[in-house]
């Protein structure tokens, strides 16, 4: 007998900083962290949860899941395809829907979704731009807690001075950190309207980066620049990521077939949920490319991509949003129980709780409710 949906319930947290994060890619401070909470009630009295985006435009449309077999997975991923091309993003419901169907089946999302590993190896991606010397300290922090690759931010103004960080870590650790480096390029926040490198820039920066020895370039040039993907990538050694927020999948398909990408970076919580980026990673798995998700949502978000990336990619980093003091696991994981943390080996290790295997906060999610 089918488990039904009995009720969507969808709550707006906040948590205030008392001391700003400055996020590399944002020219306003942030001052602080606003997470939204969905819950997918059944009559079996189990409930899914999941987190992210803001469910914009979802109001109204709850009668289209109340009713339905919770299992109906595919289903549901279509109809929350057709929202969002009329409204908004509303992804978090399917991160709920599969945490739903692990505990329906008493399974953890990763097994349900292949089970290929429970493990996947996680790569420290700091947030903030410090000074080289700072900068250096910071790659022999992360090497000493068992990490053994970072991403470094390029927004200092003059991507020159961006590599100079660059090459403090590199000459501090040697070889003992891969580095990835994001351009953050792509795209921008609502209030700023300053240029996207041209291929010229992105170009210069990559042969740069060849020299480092850098491990990927991620989002060098603006989304929609397919042509000066395509160049850039035939031109230098360095590989090419992106799409950490493509909305459409059929744009995978396309960055694939041009030959844009090296590395594909959907997140679930953004692009998808888990339901449509499991077709983004057997796409880049055929056309053997990487799959690896942008994380930079919440926890909840990370754990969600973590159980699609362990469960049926072979990817060679996660990525772990972790920069401490400004960007640690009490503001990132505050509406969880227990944060998500790695090991001392540098790994995360998934285990055998049904569903996606977080619980929230309820006393914090009570304290940070706005709504």
């Amino acid at each position: 007998m089918s488990v039904k949906i009995t009720g969507i319930e969808i709550t707006q947290h906040r948590l205030p900083f008392d001391t700003p994060f400055h996020a590399s890619w944002d020219t306003k401070p942030r001052l602080h962290w606003d997470a939204t909470i969905v819950r997918v009630h059944t009559d079996a009295g189990l409930t899914g949860i999941g987190s992210g985006d803001l469910m914009v435009g979802f109001a109204g449309h709850e009668n289209l899941f109340i009713g339905q077999d919770a299992l109906a997975i595919e289903r549901h991923y279509r109809v929350l395809n057709n929202i969002q091309f009329h409204y908004g993003r509303c992804w978090p419901l399917d991160l709920a829907l599969w945490d739903l169907a692990g505990k329906i089946t008493s399974q953890p999302v990763w097994r349900l979704l292949g089970g290929l590993s429970n493990r996947v190896r996680a790569y420290a991606s700091s947030g903030t731009l410090r000074d080289p010397g700072a900068m250096a300290e910071v790659a022999e922090r992360y090497y000493a807690e068992g990490f053994r690759a970072m991403k470094i931010r390029f927004h200092r103004g003059d991507w020159r001075e961006d590599i100079k960080a660059l090459e403090a870590v590199r000459a501090r650790m040697g070889d003992k950190l891969d580095l990835m480096v994001d351009c953050n390029q792509g795209w921008r926040l609502p209030w700023d309207h300053y240029a996207p490198w041209t291929l010229k820039d992105a170009l210069a920066v990559g042969r740069a980066l060849e020299k480092l020895g850098v491990y990927w370039m991620e989002e060098p040039l603006h989304r929609a620049d397919r042509e000066g993907m395509r160049r850039l990538r035939d031109s230098v050694d360095v590989r090419i990521a992106g799409g950490e927020m493509t909305r459409e999948l059929y744009e995978f398909r396309d960055l694939i077939a041009d030959g844009c990408l090296d590395v594909l970076q959907p997140d679930a919580a953004l692009v998808g949920g888990i339901t449509g980026l499991r077709r983004v990673a057997l796409m880049a798995a055929e056309h053997n490319l990487i799959f690896t998700p942008h994380t930079w949502t919440n926890g909840m978000g990370v754990v969600a991509n973590a159980h699609l990336t362990a469960g049926m990619s072979e990817a060679p980093f996660l990525e772990y949003p972790y920069d401490p003091p400004e960007w640690g696991l009490d503001r990132r994981d505050y509406m969880m129980e227990q944060p998500l943390r790695v090991g001392s080996d540098g790994w995360i290790t998934l285990d055998e709780t049904p569903g996606l295997g977080y619980a929230p906060d309820e006393a914090c999610l009570a304290r940070t409710l706005t709504d």
